[in-house]
């Protein structure tokens, strides 16, 4: 995911997998017919090559590839890097200005460098599950990938921060990046806590331990809506909202601390107020007093959002296996230089001869030599 935020905002990025397969994240989710559709997105605006590491002849073109390149981005471990001969220091050797960031599970240096690690494992063991979930019930996992994005967004930060320095000195690095250690920093409030204050923070739900209001509630018509009171300004709010303006004097309601203690109370009044309304009516007393709220959306939804609409959050985009597709827009808008979608997922080695003829002089004799001998 790295390649695929950077591809949108100008990289010609390469996307190298295992013949036949490919990568496993085109077997992840939904297909339609046998067209993976997550890969649809996440393989957006990547030229897709095919090479055999586990032979001699794939790992050399690899390694030459990797000299005429700017970054070359791994997620294998380290022991296979060092199999294939396509470590850092096997490709600086042939490009000193090469930029390469290694993505494991839990990053090099200690016990755990090699072992075989996924998003899963990393959003249990950087503490997110603990604090997710009801009081009562067992660690929640994410629905979706949400270590692997987490790392994505750092390590595309990275990179370009890497780039940067390479403009202004000459020199390539090697970037180490975990899967853990984002998602673990994102959640740092409990780490923070224990340090400092001796606590290990639990599960509330949808509540939070240092801001009140803040949950879902369910409409009178069956819709539900989440709100935020982390401002004070906009908790007191709340309570002129749902009439009861009163509690704006009253301490017990209208100190942050006290609001705290008094959690349930809090949130039972404002969950009466709303049961009795429907979710139009809700939003509009909430908006009319610049309340922090808003519904909770499924897919259909979300897409169907005027705001989002009229921002083109989600575009059409021409596809030769789908015809037509909605994807999210880049989500970054650049006044100068904005993120494009020229194309999306292409099948595994589609692109193989002409990045190869392009990048290395394969020419036709060379590409049939490797082609027959296993390579791609």
């Amino acid at each position: 995911m790295i390649a695929t935020y950077m591809g949108e905002y100008g990289a010609d990025v390469i996307k190298v997998e295992q013949p036949g397969s490919g990568d496993p994240i085109r077997q992840w989710g939904a297909n339609k017919g046998d067209i993976n559709l997550m890969w649809k997105s996440l393989g957006r605006n990547k030229r897709c090559v095919s090479l055999n590491l586990r032979v001699e002849a794939g790992q050399e073109l690899f390694r030459r590839l990797a000299a005429e390149i700017d970054v070359v981005i791994l997620n294998a471990r380290p022991s296979a890097l060092e199999r294939w001969g396509i470590s850092y220091e096997d490709l600086a050797s042939r490009n000193e200005g090469l930029v390469m960031i290694h993505v494991t599970g839990y990053g090099a240096g200690g016990p755990y460098s090699d072992k075989a690690g996924f998003g899963t494992i990393s959003e249990a063991m950087s503490g997110f599950a603990h604090i997710t979930g009801e009081a009562d019930g067992p660690p929640t996992l994410p629905g979706f990938m949400l270590a692997d994005c987490t790392a994505a967004v750092h390590g595309a930060f990275a990179v370009s921060a890497a780039l940067l320095h390479r403009e202004r000195t000459g020199q390539g690095q090697l970037i180490d990046l975990s899967l853990l250690e984002p998602l673990a920093r994102f959640a740092e409030q409990a780490t923070l806590t224990y340090d400092q204050l001796g606590k290990i923070p639990g599960r509330v739900g949808n509540k939070w331990a240092i801001s009140v209001p803040r949950n879902t509630y369910k409409t009178g018509d069956g819709h539900w809506i989440a709100l935020s009171g982390s401002a004070q300004s906009v908790a007191l709010k709340v309570f002129d909202a749902i009439g009861r303006p009163e509690l704006r004097e009253d301490p017990e309601y209208a100190d942050p601390l006290r609001r705290i203690v008094n959690r349930d109370a809090v949130d039972d009044l404002i969950a009466d107020w709303i049961r009795q309304r429907s979710l139009q009516t809700v939003m509009q007393q909430f908006d009319d007093h610049g309340v922090a709220a808003g519904p909770v959306y499924n897919a259909q939804q979300l897409m169907a959002d005027p705001h989002l609409k009229a921002r083109g959050t989600f575009v059409p985009v021409k596809d030769e296996d789908l015809d037509e597709v909605r994807v999210q827009a880049p989500v970054a808008r650049m006044s100068q230089t904005p993120g494009v979608i020229r194309y999306l997922g292409r099948s595994v080695g589609q692109d193989n001869r002409d990045v190869l003829h392009e990048l290395l002089g394969v020419g036709d004799e060379e590409f049939k030599r490797l082609d027959d001998g296993g390579a791609l």
